[in-house]
């Protein structure tokens, strides 16, 4: 298994969108076959609200990652203006 880092840019306008998928979103990141290390949103200086996603995930390969930013229930709603998916490599702390 090889971890990846997943990053996600919300579209602009895109709060009421997030908010309502978000339910849907949490449980998927619970499930199947790629375990999420780490993960949050990040957000926006000026009132703290979420401006996209990041997300440390362990997966067999690239491709398995890829799908599985894919499949996600945000990514499917349109969400997102922008996902990446690299290889990723942890140099401090851990995960417990």
């Amino acid at each position: 298994m090889t971890l990846f880092l997943i990053l996600c840019a919300d579209k602009p306008g895109s709060r009421e969108l997030r908010a309502a998928t978000r339910p849907d979103h949490l449980a998927y990141l619970a499930q199947g076959e790629v375990q999420v290390k780490v993960g949050g949103a990040w957000l926006d200086e000026a009132d703290g609200g979420p401006l996209g996603s990041m997300l440390v995930v362990e997966a067999a390969d690239l491709a398995a990652a890829r799908a599985f930013a894919a499949a996600d229930p945000y990514a499917r709603a349109g969400l997102f203006a922008s996902v990446e998916v690299r290889p990723w490599r942890l140099a401090v702390g851990a995960f417990g």
